[in-house]
């Protein structure tokens, strides 16, 4: 039988969790009582856990930013007004308003507010192009979209029709009048905000980097399974500071803020990343947790022992990346530099999470994915869609609560076997239980007939002294159908050969993995989220 929180099982190891990391806690029975409403009203929703936050404790800080402060109490209101002002402009069930925004208060509030009033939320990349821009709004037929101003150029060729509303303002760059979310604020609405608006879908963009993104609907969870997920394998507790460095545009860092919601935690938002002013917010504030995509963690490493060693960051109990693959080595690295704090999760904007490796797994295996989190089945399946034994290299599939619902406008397809989606990726188990990855299916290089695992190349030679990152992909070869193309940040003061490049592949792997071509590169190209954008390599390639 299933209840409104999840099944019996899922219900008590919930609470469990919950009271492990604090969350269940005893509470004034005036406050209880009100707890039913906020569910009733807006379901298992970060705007329930923040209308509860300012029931619970109003005065207690939810959001640091660039601007300064917010308690839970002010944030209720704030979105409170925000949700008015909207729908005396239009804004309501129906309608899609876009966030085209960096880390701050901003896309916070727009999400609350919009889920006050039942629309619809687009997520935006800030790495998008103009064109990009134009293509999605038309695609999600956008009515509002709320924007930087620094990023306000991007929209140059989105239809004047979608109505801007000012996000961040920074100094001169104009004054938008009452467009703005401070001046909706400050002007607050005549309208009442429904008893139970319909809720309101949340829209990420897939990382494309060329073409149109297709959007991913996220689900609203239906239970208390997503907060088993997360706790069962990250120690995270309830009410303390988080440092939100992964974009809030992202699959990661909406998951960050959704957590953040249920945990009653203070998110730190800064809107641009710097790997030193990071650790000076860890120090500051005091965070026990972090949120990262995985380049981000290297360039603080990049820092330097020394300058790592001004900040006090021995508050810190978890830092959590995800997005792209960090290489074996800088996980040792991080690990042995802040301890065992490091929690490496796998997923997708499709399947949300799919493994969680924890610090002890890392420290035994630094390439592994871990292992699945509870409520969640991940399974290698061959080209005959059955399971694979350990050790054998196959399809990756995960079963879970939190599965998108699909992509909008019918664009894209997806991998479907007994209810468990495809990733895209390969891998395999190894004895132990551990998830490793391979790479894109697509990513597999087949030359002179033999198929190669580019990401299994990558992770050798990012383990080589002096090289920083690697990159590795397939072109187009005469001879071979496709040949090996190898790119390489190395270390400063660092120095290598491609021959010495290719001896090391060659003593290590198959000779038909050693990569033809070996160029040495200033930087890997990325996109915001840090995933390397190969298709970029790909253009120098002949």
């Amino acid at each position: 039988m299933r209840t409104p929180f999840g099944t019996p099982t899922e219900l008590a190891t919930g609470v469990r969790l919950l009271i492990g990391a604090g969350v269940v806690a005893p509470i004034a029975p005036h406050r209880v009582v009100k707890f039913p409403v906020a569910l009733y009203r807006y379901g298992f929703t970060p705007t329930t856990a923040y209308t509860i936050g300012a029931w619970r404790h109003p005065k207690q800080v939810a959001i640091i930013d660039d601007r300064g402060t917010l308690t839970y109490g002010e944030m209720h209101e704030r979105t409170n007004r925000l949700a008015r002002a909207l729908a005396d402009r239009g804004v309501g069930p129906g309608s899609k308003i876009a966030v085209l925004c960096r880390n701050h208060r901003g896309p916070i509030e727009t999400i609350i507010a919009a889920s006050k009033i039942g629309a619809d939320v687009v997520l935006m990349n800030t790495g998008l192009s103009t064109g990009q821009m134009k293509a999605v709004a038309e695609e999600q037929e956008l009515t509002s979209i709320v924007v930087d101003s620094d990023l306000a150029d991007r929209l140059d060729e989105v239809p004047e029709s979608v109505k801007r509303i000012g996000g961040w303002q920074d100094a001169g760059s104009g004054c938008w009048g009452d467009d703005t979310l401070e001046g909706l604020i400050a002007v607050d609405g005549s309208k009442e905000l429904p008893t139970k608006p319909p809720t309101g879908k949340t829209i990420v963009l897939t990382s494309g980097t060329t073409g149109t993104p297709k959007g991913a609907e996220r689900p609203s969870p239906n239970g208390i399974g997503p907060v088993n997920a997360i706790l069962s394998r990250i120690p995270l507790t309830a009410r303390e500071p988080a440092l939100v460095s992964a974009p809030l545009f992202h699959t990661w860092g909406f998951a960050a803020f959704q957590i953040g919601s249920l945990m009653g935690s203070t998110l730190v938002l800064r809107r641009k990343f710097d790997p030193e002013d990071a650790l000076r917010q860890l120090a500051i504030h005091r965070c026990t947790s972090m949120f990262a995509v995985p380049v981000m963690l290297q360039r603080i490493l990049e820092l330097g022992d020394d300058v790592i060693a001004r900040y006090d960051t021995s508050a810190l109990k978890t830092v959590t990346a995800t997005g792209s693959a960090m290489p074996p080595h800088k996980v040792t690295e991080f690990l042995d530099t802040f301890g065992e704090k490091l929690y490496m999760l796998y997923g997708s904007t499709e399947v949300s999470w799919a493994s969680i490796a924890k610090p002890e797994e890392l420290r035994q295996e630094p390439g592994t994915a871990g292992r699945p989190p509870a409520g969640t089945e991940v399974k290698i399946l061959g080209d005959d869609d059955q399971e694979l034994p350990a050790g054998e290299t196959g399809r990756i599939f995960v079963g879970n609560d939190m599965l998108f619902t699909g992509y909008t406008g019918g664009r894209g397809e997806t991998e479907v076997v007994d209810g468990m989606l495809g990733t895209g990726d390969l891998g395999h188990y190894d004895d132990d239980g551990l998830l490793f990855i391979s790479g894109r299916a697509d990513d597999m290089i087949v030359s002179g007939g033999e198929n190669i695992h580019a990401g299994e190349v990558e992770g050798l030679l990012g383990s080589m002294t002096g090289v920083k990152e690697a990159a590795v992909i397939g072109v187009d070869d005469e001879e071979y159908g496709q040949r090996l193309a190898a790119y390489l940040v190395l270390e400063d003061g660092a120095k290598l050969t491609a021959d010495e490049v290719r001896d090391h592949v060659k003593n290590n792997l198959a000779r038909f993995a050693s990569p033809r071509d070996v160029e040495f590169l200033d930087e890997l190209p990325r996109n915001q989220t840090g995933k390397v954008v190969k298709k970029e390599l790909g253009q120098s390639s002949s």
